[in-house]
């Protein structure tokens, strides 16, 4: 016998329970149908518009010194905010809470536009992409060509190097610049990066809003323009913000590609947005290979190994054809500075900072001599992540996104923002790639490994290289050891160091050319030049240098106990030295 519908979690209804439908509209219940919202859905909704909040009072105080009516527009927004969050838990229909959603998606882009017309002057990626594209405005090489007259503003930072100097030059792919071409041509500043970057975040959140099931889309909005983190980003000039953007559609249901054996204009639009985005930023890079190696297992699991190779290797030829048209004007011109240029983050041996695993050496020991083993870890974490998902991709298929960004923690720059311009990928990935679309993949069969222990065995032999590496550059010595003396002078009141005449001991078997500079905090000053002993100390020499820091004078820092240091770094191999300065 019928006893009436059925209930969530298989329960069943008596007609007797059913909600009531008398009474006024306000007083209804909010499920009094099949089309009522999920609560799951009513939850983004919110989230989205708390997280329009963040960054909101900031932007508002600001316009209301420069721009009132800009202020004003926030305002308004500020109200739309709170309208959005009673909507989210009171609208009786999904079509009537998607409305909801697409408002506040509307009142993010309008604070974005808002926190643009306020901060849109970029620093080091944007000034850098917007010289770019000045240089290819006027047929000027890009690659290879310093411009440290960018940097003299307080608000651009330096990327220092290992080797005592800084980089000053474009270190990515040209795809940013050549967009950011055009609108240099009409702008003539540092606004028309900014703008290209800024115009692909909201791009890339109104795909992302479009394509994802319905109950997901204000995810979307939050994690593009919400918590007031990427579009900071953007307004900066950052050329990953662009890249982000591109590989949104190659990310959505990306299990789905090739299916039936045939790209399609879809796949086809997929492969041409992965090459574009390899060719906006090096982050896609480490992507990529996961990527490519999932669709294959999903692909072999349906179609067998000779044609899931061949979708594969299509996919992967257009995306190649479009990296490389992209990319071919500059090779041609310059091809050792271009090579040089594209691949200068991960050569250029820049400064440690970030909060990974590199922060043992340079916060909490005083040194290390083997710094490069944290890069050789970085490397093999990486090699073993893909390795690992060939081998369980039904296990790890899901997280693709963001497995590549792990082995980032071992690396010696490891800042979150690594991590954190692709997190939109992420959600992504959760919404549309969920588990049983990898329950057929195709994974390789090794012998006499078929249990959860076994797997566990083998899985933790895959990372044991990268940790062995970074133990390694952990528990190693400094291989320098110094002893400082500072020189004071007293003006108005306060102490100032003119210089440090620092004794230092090469205990290394290797001729070392040590860099000074001083941290108080997380961050590196500027270069202190050194006189007085040699450029290079030879293996177990010693030598006494006199140390003066930038301008002549360092103002000695406040508090009790300042965790005031000198660092000593070297490039080739890469290694630091930190000894507390005495200022008692």
């Amino acid at each position: 016998m019928d006893d009436g519908p059925r209930a969530g979690g298989g329960l069943r209804s008596r007609q007797g329970d059913a909600p009531s439908m008398a009474g006024p509209l306000w007083a209804r219940p909010l499920t009094t149908g099949p089309a009522a919202p999920q609560q799951l859905h009513r939850g983004m909704t919110l989230i989205a518009a708390i997280s329009l909040f963040i960054g909101t009072r900031s932007a508002w105080t600001r316009a209301m010194t420069s721009h009132p009516p800009l202020a004003g527009i926030i305002s308004v927004c500020y109200a739309g905010i709170l309208v959005a969050g009673v909507l989210a838990l009171t609208t009786r229909t999904r079509r009537a809470l998607i409305r909801v959603d697409a408002g506040v998606l509307l009142l993010a882009v309008v604070l974005v536009l808002c926190g643009y017309w306020l901060n849109h002057a970029g620093t080091d990626e944007g000034v850098l992409t917007a010289q770019a594209a000045t240089q290819i405005l006027h047929g000027h090489p890009v690659y290879g060509q310093p411009w440290p007259w960018l940097f003299d503003s307080s608000s651009v930072g330096i990327t220092k190097t290992m080797s005592g100097g800084a980089d000053y030059t474009y270190g990515y792919p040209p795809l940013t610049a050549l967009l950011a071409a055009p609108v240099h041509a009409v702008i003539h500043s540092t606004a028309a990066a900014t703008l290209v970057t800024t115009g692909a975040l909201l791009a890339g959140a109104v795909l992302l809003w479009l394509l994802l099931p319905a109950p997901w889309r204000s995810g979307a909005t939050a994690v593009c323009l919400g918590f007031g983190f990427l579009p900071g980003y953007a307004y900066s000039g950052y050329p990953a913000v662009l890249a982000l953007a591109l590989l949104i559609p190659v990310v959505v249901r990306w299990p789905d590609t090739g299916a039936g054996g045939r790209l399609g204009v879809p796949g086809v639009l997929q492969a041409l947005c992965l090459g574009a985005a390899c060719a906006t930023q090096q982050l896609a890079w480490f992507l990529t290979p996961f990527l490519l190696v999932g669709l294959y297992a999903v692909r072999r699991g349906d179609l067998g190994p000779r044609l899931a190779l061949g979708v594969v290797a299509r996919y992967t030829g257009t995306a190649a054809l479009t990296w490389a048209a992209i990319n071919a004007y500059f090779a041609t011109q310059d091809f050792h500075s271009w090579l040089h240029g594209l691949l200068l983050p991960l050569t250029q041996k820049a400064i440690l900072h970030g909060q990974g695993l590199m922060g043992i050496s340079y916060y909490f020991t005083a040194g290390s001599r083997h710094l490069d083993y944290y890069s050789y870890g970085s490397l093999l974490l990486l090699l073993g992540l893909l390795a690992a998902t060939v081998f369980f991709v039904r296990r790890l298929g899901p997280a693709i996104t963001v497995l590549p960004w792990l082995s980032f923690y071992l690396a010696t720059r490891s800042q979150d923002g690594y991590f954190l311009m692709m997190t939109p990928l992420w959600l992504a990935a959760a919404a549309t790639v969920p588990a049983s679309a990898l329950a057929s993949a195709w994974q390789p069969r090794i012998p006499h490994v078929t249990g959860h222990r076994a797997k566990a065995v083998l899985a933790a032999g895959l990372v044991a290289p990268a940790v062995l590496c970074v133990t390694v550059a952990a528990a190693s010595a400094p291989p320098l050891r110094m002893s400082i003396t500072p020189s004071f002078v007293e003006r108005s009141g306060h102490r100032d160091i003119t210089a440090l005449v620092t004794r230092v001991v090469n205990t290394t078997a290797t001729r070392l050319t040590p860099h000074f500079a001083s941290r108080l905090g997380q961050g590196a000053s500027a270069w202190w030049t050194a006189s007085g002993g040699p450029k290079s100390l030879a293996a177990h020499a010693s030598a006494t240098y006199v140390v003066k820091p930038p301008g002549g004078l360092r103002r000695v820092p406040g508090g009790s106990h300042p965790r005031f240091y000198l660092i000593a770094v070297t490039g080739s191999p890469m290694t630091i030295t930190t000894s507390k300065i005495p200022i008692s």
